[in-house]
């Protein structure tokens, strides 16, 4: 700018030199013309001839003018510069709560809520992790005077995936064949567990509670040919839908045992699907064969229904006539069972890490969490390092389904491994990692990975509900915008009137109607299996149930005191709480109930639930009469009506409850006042009397025709609604 001034200041100088040069070449016509006009025209003179120091002041003056003019403009772009330079960048990000907001401005929240005082906002709502819109955000950064800058991320760093993933398939070379894993499946009291035992030679079912099996079991068993087939018994009840489905996904071939007398039941449906959607392979027992009523033709013909054919029938599924019972034909189920897996050549990698899969895990008292699992990949040895779900094990000890200690379990074999930092859930994948860092790291992952899920659905839920909630907000606006300030304020005092506390009365009567619950479970899958029955509830409208703590083990002194903060009830499946829990349960007031049947723990939970709910109050007609004729009677100064009636069924009594009914409809409930036969007080009329009565409520006019109805009332127990389903 400085340099312009200067080029200018010297065109200028330029320009005045030229006009003194002009003046000094006319400067002697000037003196002549002079002479002749001075006299006649002085001034026009003087004006004519232009002094050059003249003509200097006035090209100063504008200069000068000039650079006042730039300087003032140079100074206001330089204000301009340094305010902007002055305006504090504020990094945000999408979803910043307000507390994040005034951090990242370095202001107090009340600024934030300042800034959104008059805006559409409903900021009594808003709390200190609420969520803002990117309007809003934007609103708030302008109020302040400041400059927005958004973040592509969120503060927190994008983590690199550190999960642990299967390896790639093995070279077709590397493989040796395994035998094969047979999941036996069905409807419950079909025999399943009879066939496995007679298979294993031992008694399983006979130490199962109520005669039905409840646990997922996985056992291996040598045949006399010397050929071995691992065997997973599945629970046929219904409650064990997810147990069925887990021993789908991970067996080769699925036993479907289906009961001669009893044909085709809804788990035998359930079963064929899990086996559809695993794509198994099917064969068929027909078991109870030796039962008189026994109809194996009739079970063929009603599978043809769910596309299960029998050789029979030209199809593909083997079908074997057994009695588990007696043990007939086992040899030959035993047989189409490893002719299918021939067929199917089944083959695995022994080699490399190891890969398998959670069966069933519980925690025992003396050696903590265990798994039952079926490796299918790799051989699992003493100190392995293991990931399952969110947990992870160095395995200390590894033994078979009776009990004995095994060094190694290779391809297709059930194992028990000890060694779990936690328990890890049924249906987790195993997985072998290299080192204990390297299984922390892993575990962490997922961790990390579960809870920026969960944010991801919480941020939903919070946005949907504010969304809800600056909706309602919006309508109240519109409705109170119309109103004067006076009526607006004594509509919104009625509005909190209404929303008072609850007495302490009022509270109890609404406790209630909640029901907290502990569960605790033996295993795994039969938590899973409660939890999923209580998925079903659908009766919360009379009494809400609410799943406090679930877990796998025996009653613990917090399970409670957990109880008695909650007010709840303890549910113990097929585990113990000893002397102690259970006097101290007692003296706090816990109820503690203890089942080793699933389907009586469940019919329990339904008489609690019932338990909670308010009576139901019956009517029961003691007696019904007809009113022949109406008159008055005159009770001091007052005249009372009174109805003439006979008794046509039952009797009167004048202690109960009464109504009148006119066409149909009641028209009054109460009390007698007078009861009378001829002129005798009497407190009970028979059938086939006449009386006359009258009734608390004088202002009720009686006509020829209408019924009295005496009844009395009686409180019932209810009955939830809930029906699980068995």
């Amino acid at each position: 700018m400085n340099q312009k001034i200067l080029k200018l200041e010297n065109l200028l100088r330029f320009h005045t030199i030229c006009r003194q040069l002009h003046s000094l070449g006319q400067g002697k016509t000037l003196t002549q013309w002079r002479h002749v006009f001075s006299s006649a025209y002085p001034v026009w003179t003087a004006q004519l001839y232009t002094r050059p120091w003249e003509t200097d002041v006035l090209f100063g003056a504008a200069l000068s003018q000039y650079r006042l003019l730039v300087t003032k403009k140079e100074r206001s772009r330089k204000s301009q510069l340094s305010s902007s330079k002055s305006k504090k960048e504020v990094e945000v990000w999408i979803g910043m709560t307000v507390e994040e907001l005034a951090r990242a401005m370095e202001k107090d929240i009340d600024c934030i809520y300042e800034a959104l005082m008059n805006t559409t906002v409903d900021i009594d709502s808003l709390e200190a992790e609420s969520h803002l819109d990117e309007v809003w955000i934007k609103e708030v950064i302008k109020k302040a005077g400041m400059k927005l800058k958004w973040s592509k991320l969120k503060q927190d760093k994008v983590r690199e995936n550190k999960d642990a993933v299967r390896r790639p398939q093995a070279d077709p070379a590397l493989l040796t064949p395994r035998f094969p894993v047979v999941t036996i499946m069905g409807h419950v009291d079909h025999g399943k567990t009879t066939l496995l035992d007679k298979l294993r030679k031992t008694q399983v079912a006979a130490m199962e509670a109520g005669g039905i099996t409840q646990h997922i079991g996985a056992f291996l068993v040598s045949l006399p040919s010397g050929e071995k087939i691992t065997f997973l018994d599945t629970p046929g009840h219904a409650a064990f839908s997810a147990m069925r489905a887990r021993g789908a996904q991970v067996t080769d071939i699925v036993v479907l045992v289906v009961a001669a007398d009893d044909g085709v039941m809804k788990q035998t449906v359930e079963s064929i699907q899990h086996a559809k959607d695993a794509q198994v392979p099917i064969v068929l027992a027909i078991n109870k064969c030796d039962k008189a009523e026994a109809d194996p033709e009739k079970v063929k013909k009603e599978l043809l229904a769910y596309d299960v054919v029998c050789e029979d029938y030209g199809g593909d599924v083997q079908a074997v006539h057994v009695s588990a019972l007696t043990g007939d034909n086992l040899m030959a189920l035993a047989e189409a069972t490893i002719t299918l897996a021939e067929m199917l050549e089944l083959k695995a990698d022994p080699t490399g890490p190891v890969e398998g899969t959670v069966i069933e895990s519980f925690t025992d008292k003396g050696r903590g969490p265990v798994t039952t699992a079926i490796i299918q990949r790799g051989t699992l040895r003493k100190g392995s390092i293991l990931v399952a779900g969110k947990s992870w094990a160095k395995v200390r000890l590894m033994f078979d389904e009776h009990g004995k200690t095994i060094n190694e379990a290779c391809p297709s074999m059930p194992v028990g491994i000890i060694g779990w930092r936690d328990l890890p859930s049924a249906g987790d994948e195993i997985l072998e990692v290299e080192s204990e860092p390297r299984a922390r790291e892993v575990v962490d992952w997922r961790k990390y990975e579960q809870e920026q899920e969960k944010n991801k659905e919480d941020l939903k839920i919070v946005e949907e509900k504010r969304k809800e909630h600056q909706e309602a907000h919006q309508k109240a606006r519109e409705k109170y915008g119309t109103l004067h300030w006076k009526e607006r304020s004594f509509i919104k005092y009625q509005e909190k009137k209404k929303q008072k506390p609850l007495k302490p009365k009022e509270k109890a009567e609404r406790d209630t109607h909640v029901l907290p619950i502990i569960i605790k479970g033996d295993v795994d899958g039969s938590v899973e299996a409660i939890l999923n029955i209580m998925d079903t509830y659908d009766a919360s409208h009379e009494c809400e149930l609410e799943l406090v703590h679930f877990g796998v083990g025996d009653i613990s002194e917090n399970d409670v005191n957990l109880a008695e903060t909650f007010h709840g009830v303890i549910y113990g499946f097929n585990v113990n709480a000893g002397n102690v829990i259970q006097q101290s349960a007692a003296k706090k007031g816990v109820k503690i109930k203890l089942h080793k049947i699933i389907y009586r723990l469940i019919e329990d939970l339904q008489g609690e639930l019932s338990s909670r709910l308010p009576c139901t109050v019956e009517e029961h007609i003691i007696g019904e009469a007809s009113i022949l004729a109406t008159f008055s009677v005159t009770e001091g100064k007052k005249k009372v009506p009174v109805a003439g009636c006979r008794v046509q069924k039952g009797q009167l009594e004048r202690q109960k409850k009464f109504k009148l009914i006119r066409n149909g409809h009641v028209i009054w409930k109460g009390l007698l006042t007078s009861l009378k036969h001829h002129k005798d007080d009497i407190s009970i009329i028979k059938t086939g009397m006449d009386c006359g009565l009258s009734l608390d409520e004088e202002k009720i006019e009686f006509q020829v025709g209408d019924e009295i109805i005496c009844y009395e009332e009686k409180e019932v127990l209810a009955k939830t609604s809930w029906d699980p389903g068995f």
